[in-house]
Protein backbone atom coordinates (compact mmCIF):
# COMPACT_ATOMS: atom_id res chain seq x y z
CA UNK A 1 0.00 0.00 0.00
CA UNK A 2 2.83 2.37 0.89
CA UNK A 3 5.25 2.69 -1.97
CA UNK A 4 8.89 3.69 -1.93
CA UNK A 5 8.54 5.04 -5.47
CA UNK A 6 9.84 8.57 -5.87
CA UNK A 7 7.93 11.30 -7.69
CA UNK A 8 8.96 11.87 -11.31
CA UNK A 9 12.28 13.64 -11.51
CA UNK A 10 10.73 16.23 -13.82
CA UNK A 11 8.46 17.55 -11.10
CA UNK A 12 9.42 20.66 -9.16
CA UNK A 13 11.83 19.96 -6.33
CA UNK A 14 10.57 21.05 -2.92
CA UNK A 15 12.51 23.04 -0.37
CA UNK A 16 12.42 22.61 3.35
CA UNK A 17 10.66 25.99 3.57
CA UNK A 18 8.46 26.48 0.50
CA UNK A 19 7.62 30.03 1.50
CA UNK A 20 11.23 31.20 1.25
CA UNK A 21 13.04 31.69 -2.02
CA UNK A 22 16.33 29.84 -2.35
CA UNK A 23 19.18 30.58 -4.76
CA UNK A 24 18.39 27.57 -6.93
CA UNK A 25 14.62 27.96 -7.07
CA UNK A 26 14.32 30.18 -10.11
CA UNK A 27 16.92 30.76 -12.77
CA UNK A 28 17.53 34.48 -12.81
CA UNK A 29 20.14 37.11 -13.37
CA UNK A 30 18.74 39.88 -11.23
CA UNK A 31 15.65 38.97 -9.19
CA UNK A 32 13.66 42.12 -8.38
CA UNK A 33 12.97 42.92 -4.75
CA UNK A 34 9.15 42.93 -5.05
CA UNK A 35 9.05 39.29 -6.09
CA UNK A 36 11.32 38.31 -3.21
CA UNK A 37 9.40 40.47 -0.77
CA UNK A 38 6.01 39.00 -1.64
CA UNK A 39 6.95 35.43 -2.48
CA UNK A 40 5.45 34.01 0.72
CA UNK A 41 2.14 35.68 -0.09
CA UNK A 42 2.25 34.49 -3.70
CA UNK A 43 3.01 30.88 -2.81
CA UNK A 44 0.39 30.92 -0.05
CA UNK A 45 -2.23 32.22 -2.47
CA UNK A 46 -1.47 29.63 -5.14
CA UNK A 47 -1.23 26.72 -2.69
CA UNK A 48 -4.52 27.53 -0.97
CA UNK A 49 -6.24 27.93 -4.34
CA UNK A 50 -4.83 24.74 -5.89
CA UNK A 51 -4.13 22.43 -2.97
CA UNK A 52 -0.91 21.19 -4.53
CA UNK A 53 2.69 22.17 -3.89
CA UNK A 54 3.86 21.34 -7.41
CA UNK A 55 1.14 23.38 -9.10
CA UNK A 56 1.80 26.31 -6.76
CA UNK A 57 5.49 26.23 -7.62
CA UNK A 58 4.65 26.05 -11.33
CA UNK A 59 2.40 29.08 -10.96
CA UNK A 60 5.20 31.03 -9.30
CA UNK A 61 7.57 30.09 -12.12
CA UNK A 62 5.04 31.36 -14.66
CA UNK A 63 4.43 34.52 -12.63
CA UNK A 64 8.17 35.15 -12.46
CA UNK A 65 8.47 34.85 -16.23
CA UNK A 66 5.67 37.38 -16.68
CA UNK A 67 7.30 39.66 -14.12
CA UNK A 68 10.60 39.53 -16.01
CA UNK A 69 8.94 40.71 -19.21
CA UNK A 70 6.79 43.51 -17.80
CA UNK A 71 7.78 47.17 -18.05
CA UNK A 72 8.49 47.88 -14.38
CA UNK A 73 7.99 51.62 -14.85
CA UNK A 74 4.37 50.94 -15.78
CA UNK A 75 3.69 48.95 -12.58
CA UNK A 76 2.66 51.37 -9.83
CA UNK A 77 1.81 48.68 -7.27
CA UNK A 78 4.05 45.60 -7.68
CA UNK A 79 2.34 43.64 -4.89
CA UNK A 80 -1.10 44.02 -6.46
CA UNK A 81 0.29 43.23 -9.90
CA UNK A 82 1.94 40.04 -8.67
CA UNK A 83 -1.08 38.88 -6.66
CA UNK A 84 -3.34 39.52 -9.63
CA UNK A 85 -1.00 37.54 -11.89
CA UNK A 86 -0.80 34.58 -9.52
CA UNK A 87 -4.54 34.63 -8.86
CA UNK A 88 -5.48 34.50 -12.53
CA UNK A 89 -2.85 31.89 -13.37
CA UNK A 90 -4.16 29.80 -10.47
CA UNK A 91 -7.76 30.25 -11.62
CA UNK A 92 -6.88 28.97 -15.08
CA UNK A 93 -5.00 26.01 -13.61
CA UNK A 94 -7.78 25.20 -11.13
CA UNK A 95 -10.50 25.32 -13.78
CA UNK A 96 -8.72 22.72 -15.90
CA UNK A 97 -7.69 20.68 -12.85
CA UNK A 98 -11.28 20.26 -11.67
CA UNK A 99 -12.15 18.41 -14.88
CA UNK A 100 -9.13 16.14 -14.44
CA UNK A 101 -9.99 15.40 -10.81
CA UNK A 102 -13.41 14.11 -11.84
CA UNK A 103 -11.63 11.09 -13.32
CA UNK A 104 -9.18 10.72 -10.45
CA UNK A 105 -8.73 7.19 -9.10
CA UNK A 106 -10.12 7.12 -5.54
CA UNK A 107 -10.48 10.16 -3.25
CA UNK A 108 -8.54 13.26 -4.29
CA UNK A 109 -6.65 14.81 -1.36
CA UNK A 110 -4.48 17.94 -1.34
CA UNK A 111 -0.71 17.62 -1.32
CA UNK A 112 0.65 17.64 2.24
CA UNK A 113 3.21 20.28 3.07
CA UNK A 114 5.83 20.24 5.81
CA UNK A 115 5.65 23.56 7.65
CA UNK A 116 7.18 25.12 10.71
CA UNK A 117 4.89 27.87 12.04
CA UNK A 118 6.91 30.17 14.23
CA UNK A 119 5.76 33.71 13.54
CA UNK A 120 2.51 34.84 15.12
CA UNK A 121 1.08 35.73 11.71
CA UNK A 122 1.70 32.18 10.50
CA UNK A 123 0.02 30.71 13.56
CA UNK A 124 -3.02 32.90 13.00
CA UNK A 125 -3.40 31.50 9.49
CA UNK A 126 -2.72 27.87 10.40
CA UNK A 127 -6.33 26.76 10.05
CA UNK A 128 -6.50 28.15 6.52
CA UNK A 129 -3.82 25.74 5.32
CA UNK A 130 -4.91 22.65 7.28
CA UNK A 131 -5.88 19.55 5.35
CA UNK A 132 -9.45 19.90 6.60
CA UNK A 133 -9.70 23.44 5.23
CA UNK A 134 -8.09 22.58 1.89
CA UNK A 135 -10.55 19.71 1.48
CA UNK A 136 -13.40 22.08 2.30
CA UNK A 137 -12.17 24.67 -0.21
CA UNK A 138 -12.47 22.00 -2.90
CA UNK A 139 -16.27 22.35 -2.59
CA UNK A 140 -16.15 25.98 -3.75
CA UNK A 141 -16.14 27.06 -7.38
CA UNK A 142 -12.77 28.36 -8.63
CA UNK A 143 -13.90 31.99 -8.43
CA UNK A 144 -15.43 31.51 -4.96
CA UNK A 145 -12.21 29.90 -3.80
CA UNK A 146 -10.07 32.73 -5.15
CA UNK A 147 -12.20 35.39 -3.53
CA UNK A 148 -12.39 33.52 -0.22
CA UNK A 149 -8.61 33.06 -0.06
CA UNK A 150 -7.86 36.66 -0.99
CA UNK A 151 -10.47 38.13 1.36
CA UNK A 152 -10.62 35.80 4.37
CA UNK A 153 -7.00 34.64 4.49
CA UNK A 154 -4.98 37.58 3.21
CA UNK A 155 -7.39 40.42 3.95
CA UNK A 156 -7.60 42.10 0.57
CA UNK A 157 -10.50 44.51 0.21
CA UNK A 158 -13.45 43.77 -2.05
CA UNK A 159 -12.33 46.64 -4.27
CA UNK A 160 -8.82 45.20 -4.60
CA UNK A 161 -10.15 41.75 -5.43
CA UNK A 162 -12.53 43.23 -7.99
CA UNK A 163 -9.49 44.76 -9.67
CA UNK A 164 -7.60 41.47 -9.60
CA UNK A 165 -10.49 39.59 -11.22
CA UNK A 166 -11.90 42.32 -13.47
CA UNK A 167 -15.33 42.01 -11.87
CA UNK A 168 -17.66 44.61 -10.38
CA UNK A 169 -17.08 45.19 -6.68
CA UNK A 170 -20.74 44.44 -5.92
CA UNK A 171 -20.38 41.04 -7.58
CA UNK A 172 -17.24 40.29 -5.59
CA UNK A 173 -19.04 41.21 -2.35
CA UNK A 174 -21.89 38.88 -3.19
CA UNK A 175 -19.57 35.98 -4.06
CA UNK A 176 -17.46 36.63 -0.96
CA UNK A 177 -20.55 36.47 1.26
CA UNK A 178 -21.72 33.25 -0.41
CA UNK A 179 -18.30 31.60 -0.10
CA UNK A 180 -17.87 32.64 3.53
CA UNK A 181 -21.33 31.32 4.43
CA UNK A 182 -20.58 28.05 2.65
CA UNK A 183 -17.30 27.57 4.51
CA UNK A 184 -18.70 28.59 7.91
CA UNK A 185 -21.63 26.18 7.61
CA UNK A 186 -19.32 23.28 6.76
CA UNK A 187 -16.24 24.28 8.73
CA UNK A 188 -15.14 21.33 10.82
CA UNK A 189 -15.42 21.52 14.59
CA UNK A 190 -12.10 20.36 16.00
CA UNK A 191 -10.06 20.43 19.21
CA UNK A 192 -7.34 23.07 19.10
CA UNK A 193 -5.53 22.06 22.30
CA UNK A 194 -1.96 21.36 21.17
CA UNK A 195 -1.15 19.35 24.31
CA UNK A 196 -4.14 17.05 23.74
CA UNK A 197 -3.11 16.66 20.09
CA UNK A 198 0.41 15.68 21.13
CA UNK A 199 -0.96 13.11 23.57
CA UNK A 200 -3.31 11.44 21.10
CA UNK A 201 -0.54 11.43 18.48
CA UNK A 202 1.78 9.69 20.95
CA UNK A 203 -0.88 7.05 21.68
CA UNK A 204 -1.58 6.63 17.96
CA UNK A 205 2.12 5.99 17.32
CA UNK A 206 2.34 3.44 20.13
CA UNK A 207 -0.77 1.57 18.97
CA UNK A 208 0.30 1.57 15.30
CA UNK A 209 3.86 0.44 15.94
CA UNK A 210 2.66 -2.15 18.44
CA UNK A 211 -0.07 -3.47 16.15
CA UNK A 212 -2.60 -3.01 18.95
CA UNK A 213 -5.97 -2.80 17.22
CA UNK A 214 -7.93 -2.32 20.45
CA UNK A 215 -5.73 0.56 21.60
CA UNK A 216 -6.06 2.16 18.19
CA UNK A 217 -9.85 1.78 18.18
CA UNK A 218 -10.05 3.58 21.51
CA UNK A 219 -8.54 6.65 19.87
CA UNK A 220 -11.11 6.75 17.07
CA UNK A 221 -14.48 8.50 17.21
CA UNK A 222 -17.57 6.33 16.70
CA UNK A 223 -18.16 8.04 13.34
CA UNK A 224 -14.51 8.17 12.26
CA UNK A 225 -13.87 8.40 8.52
CA UNK A 226 -10.60 7.76 6.69
CA UNK A 227 -9.75 8.94 3.18
CA UNK A 228 -6.79 7.41 1.36
CA UNK A 229 -5.22 8.94 -1.77
CA UNK A 230 -3.08 6.63 -3.86
CA UNK A 231 -4.11 8.16 -7.17
CA UNK A 232 -3.97 4.79 -8.87
CA UNK A 233 -0.17 4.88 -8.51
CA UNK A 234 -0.04 2.63 -5.44
CA UNK A 235 -2.56 0.31 -3.83
CA UNK A 236 -4.96 2.30 -1.68
CA UNK A 237 -8.57 2.28 -0.55
CA UNK A 238 -10.64 3.81 -3.34
CA UNK A 239 -13.59 4.65 -1.10
CA UNK A 240 -13.76 6.31 2.32
CA UNK A 241 -13.59 3.91 5.26
CA UNK A 242 -16.03 4.28 8.16
CA UNK A 243 -16.11 3.14 11.77
CA UNK A 244 -13.39 2.43 14.39
CA UNK A 245 -13.05 -1.30 13.69
CA UNK A 246 -12.79 -0.93 9.91
CA UNK A 247 -10.43 2.05 10.05
CA UNK A 248 -8.16 0.60 12.74
CA UNK A 249 -7.79 -2.77 11.04
CA UNK A 250 -7.19 -1.17 7.66
CA UNK A 251 -4.49 1.13 9.03
CA UNK A 252 -2.65 -1.68 10.76
CA UNK A 253 -3.04 -3.90 7.70
CA UNK A 254 -1.59 -1.19 5.46
CA UNK A 255 1.46 -0.83 7.69
CA UNK A 256 1.94 -4.61 7.72
CA UNK A 257 1.90 -5.09 3.93
CA UNK A 258 5.15 -6.27 2.27
CA UNK A 259 5.37 -2.98 0.35
CA UNK A 260 5.45 -1.20 3.70
CA UNK A 261 8.25 -3.31 5.17
CA UNK A 262 10.54 -1.16 7.25
CA UNK A 263 8.13 1.77 7.29
CA UNK A 264 7.88 3.80 10.46
CA UNK A 265 5.71 6.69 11.58
CA UNK A 266 7.28 9.92 12.75
CA UNK A 267 5.53 13.02 14.13
CA UNK A 268 5.90 16.18 12.06
CA UNK A 269 4.23 19.54 11.50
CA UNK A 270 2.22 19.04 8.33
CA UNK A 271 0.06 21.88 7.03
CA UNK A 272 0.68 23.74 10.28
CA UNK A 273 -0.69 20.92 12.43
CA UNK A 274 0.92 17.97 14.18
CA UNK A 275 0.61 14.91 11.95
CA UNK A 276 2.55 11.80 11.00
CA UNK A 277 5.06 11.03 8.27
CA UNK A 278 5.37 7.55 6.82
CA UNK A 279 9.13 7.08 6.45
CA UNK A 280 10.83 4.35 4.45
CA UNK A 281 14.59 4.58 4.92
CA UNK A 282 15.34 8.22 4.18
CA UNK A 283 12.30 8.72 1.95
CA UNK A 284 9.02 10.18 3.15
CA UNK A 285 6.48 7.91 1.53
CA UNK A 286 3.25 9.28 2.92
CA UNK A 287 1.51 11.61 5.34
CA UNK A 288 -1.29 11.10 7.84
CA UNK A 289 -3.18 14.19 8.93
CA UNK A 290 -6.24 14.20 11.12
CA UNK A 291 -8.92 16.14 12.88
CA UNK A 292 -9.58 15.60 16.57
CA UNK A 293 -13.04 16.16 18.04
CA UNK A 294 -13.81 15.58 21.73
CA UNK A 295 -10.45 13.91 22.26
CA UNK A 296 -10.76 11.36 19.45
CA UNK A 297 -9.75 11.12 15.82
CA UNK A 298 -12.81 11.86 13.70
CA UNK A 299 -11.40 12.52 10.22
CA UNK A 300 -8.16 10.99 8.94
CA UNK A 301 -6.47 11.77 5.62
CA UNK A 302 -3.78 9.37 4.38
CA UNK A 303 -1.77 10.64 1.41
CA UNK A 304 0.49 8.08 -0.31
CA UNK A 305 0.33 9.05 -3.98
CA UNK A 306 4.06 9.30 -4.83
CA UNK A 307 3.33 12.14 -7.25
CA UNK A 308 1.82 14.23 -4.46
CA UNK A 309 4.58 14.01 -1.86
CA UNK A 310 6.79 16.82 -3.15
CA UNK A 311 5.98 18.94 -0.12
CA UNK A 312 7.38 16.28 2.23
CA UNK A 313 10.80 15.91 0.70
CA UNK A 314 13.98 17.80 1.58
CA UNK A 315 16.50 18.95 -1.04
CA UNK A 316 19.05 16.24 -1.85
CA UNK A 317 21.74 18.21 -0.04
CA UNK A 318 19.78 17.89 3.21
CA UNK A 319 18.81 14.19 2.94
Amino acid sequence: MISSARPDSGRAEHRSDPFTLGDDDIVHDDLPDPFLEHRRLLFGTAYRMLGTVTDAEDILQDAWLKWREVDRDSVQHPKSYLVRTVTNLSLNRLTSARATRENYVGPWLPEPLLTAPNAAEESEMADTVSTAMLVLLETLTPVERAIFVLREVFGFSHAEIAGFLDRPEATVRQIAHRARSHVQSRRPRFDSDSTAREEITRKFLAAAHGGDVNALMELLAPDVTLWNDGGGKVTAARRPLFGPDHVARWLLGAMAKPSSAGARLEPAIINDELGLLVVLGEYRGGAITYEIVDGRLQHIWFQVNPEKLTGLQLPESER
